[in-house]
């Protein structure tokens, strides 16, 4: 049976992560993966035999992606306010300059 190159780009081979890479993929602890994973707000790991488990690169991949995408959303939100997303309040410049520098 001859197989079909053109199937393979279309449908690519699922690839499992094992942790440690997960966490370098997503920039998270492992105890922030896992409580995120209690909290439904993450992928949920694969059985893969005994006390393996891995996640699937494309829900992983995907995850990030929608992470960047809404990122991205509140920022757009924010510009639209007319204020950073992470501008600190003058109020919150004025308390700093007012204290001395040790």
């Amino acid at each position: 049976m001859t197989e079909n190159p053109r199937n393979e780009r279309t449908n690519p081979p699922t690839r499992f992560l094992r942790l440690p890479e997960v966490m370098e993929r997503t920039g998270l602890s492992r105890s922030t993966i896992y409580v995120r994973l209690a909290e439904g707000r993450f992928p949920r790991p694969v059985a893969l035999g005994g006390r393996a488990v891995g996640w699937i690169e494309a829900e992983i991949e995907e995850w990030v992606r929608e992470r960047i995408a809404e990122s991205r959303f509140e920022d757009d939100r924010a510009g639209e306010r007319g204020e950073a997303a992470h501008r600190i309040p003058e109020a919150g410049w004025r308390a700093a300059e007012a204290r001395p520098v040790r």
